[in-house]
């Protein structure tokens, strides 16, 4: 396969047909690892699950880095990731994700929602009264990141006054996943994010240790203080900072995907607010069709086989989300925008396996409520434009989606 046609201009703005190519040749694709850093593409939606969920595939931790990157030490965004949930694998992300994911059971995030409504109703009145007089809109700036963000950051801990300055800082870690024939992209800028965001969070700890409330962070200490062999300091802190990043770039991008999808088919736009109890099946397949997250990175334990090509112990597999939702051996018609046909559990936008996100109650809980908020309370809504759509593979988005709401 070549990585660089997904990397293209016309592959970013468009992966989707790349992908179609890709189903026509089965599972998966080989391809060159010494130009592209990964030896097979896999993209039929049962291996892609395969390889999620099989112990023998593994997410980037400290064994692959010493291999593969034996300087990453010297940067403070891989020590800051090899700390937290997303560099670590095994029974060391297994103690890890225990601690966390006791914050983010179905009942927790059930007594968020009373919040989560106030809130994302009262930034469908800041749209309507900021367009009342035809004004074009900026939805991923209004509304998009700003209430993901608010959410998240209510959920860690992180006061409002802060989170302006936070968020730009865990997007850059974020950005070093971008494939540009160097997964290693955007060092020097996340090092310097991970720093500050370090030192950020450091303190915020310190904080919450003196006056403890009901969030993430207070929560995380407690731990760490009565159980330091369950969470060490470095991970408490390099979790906050994930969690951060994780908590609201999945439900942005979602949002802005969503509100387009519906602007473009009527028929379903209407659903939203006539039908309610569809809405979960329309969100779901939003986030099957555009997963914000397009790809994820596996790496091989033991010699093996994926979609009948030979894979070596250590081989980089490139995992495509987005090809696995639109693979038509499992999906009828599978670029259709089509709730009808969703059967839970089909997707594999959050991933599965260990590493399944565990934010996912949330952005499907956000979702739920707030198209319909927006189409209940701004009947006039629609684009005022093309919308910007963002320059990265790995995130599925938009910079930018002018609307008017009159």
């Amino acid at each position: 396969m070549e990585l660089q046609a997904l990397l293209s201009p016309e592959g970013r703005l468009d992966p989707f047909r790349i992908y179609a190519r890709l189903h026509d040749a089965g599972d998966a694709s080989p391809m060159n690892p010494r130009r592209d850093g990964y030896a097979l593409a896999v993209h039929g939606h049962d291996a892609v699950a395969h390889v999620l969920r099989d112990g023998g595939f593994r997410q980037i931790d400290i064994d692959y880095l010493d291999r593969n990157r034996p300087r990453w030490r010297e940067h403070a965004c891989l020590r800051t990731l090899r700390d937290s949930l997303f560099f670590s694998d095994g029974p060391e992300h297994t103690r890890m994700r225990r601690v966390i994911a006791s914050f983010f059971t179905a009942r927790r995030i059930a007594t968020l929602e009373p919040e989560m409504t106030k809130l994302i109703h009262d930034r469908v009145e800041h749209l309507a009264l900021a367009g009342a007089d035809g004004a074009v809109l900026d939805f991923m700036a209004e509304f998009a990141y700003d209430v993901p963000s608010r959410i998240v950051g209510d959920l860690l801990g992180v006061p409002e006054a802060d989170r302006d300055w936070c968020r730009p800082r865990v997007t850059a870690i974020g950005a070093i996943f971008e494939l540009d024939g160097n997964t290693w992209s955007n060092l020097a800028r996340a090092d310097v994010a991970a720093a500050e965001l370090t030192e950020y969070f450091t303190d915020l700890v310190r904080r919450r240790r003196d006056d403890p409330r009901d969030d993430l962070a207070s929560e995380l200490v407690r731990v760490q203080t009565e159980s330091p062999g369950r969470l060490s300091f470095d991970e408490l802190v390099a979790n906050l900072i994930t969690t951060y990043n994780a908590g609201f770039v999945t439900t942005t991008h979602m949002f802005g995907n969503g509100l387009r999808l519906l602007l473009e088919h009527p028929h379903l736009r209407e659903r939203v607010t006539t039908r309610p109890e569809q809405v979960p099946a329309i969100v779901e397949e939003i986030l099957r069709l555009e997963p914000p997250v397009q790809f994820t990175i596996r790496y091989a334990v033991a010699d093996t086989e994926v979609g009948g090509h030979p894979v070596r112990a250590g081989d980089t597999l490139l995992v495509l989300l987005g090809a696995a939702n639109r693979d038509p051996r499992h999906f009828a018609n599978p670029d259709a925008f089509d709730p009808d046909r969703v059967a839970g559990g089909s997707s594999l936008s959050f991933s599965l396996g260990g590493h399944y996100c565990l934010g996912a109650t949330m952005t499907r809980m956000e979702g739920a409520i707030a198209f319909p908020a927006l189409f209940e309370r701004l009947p006039g809504l629609r684009l005022a434009g093309q919308p910007a759509p963002q320059t990265q593979y790995m995130f599925r988005g938009h910079d930018h989606l002018p609307i008017r709401v009159d």
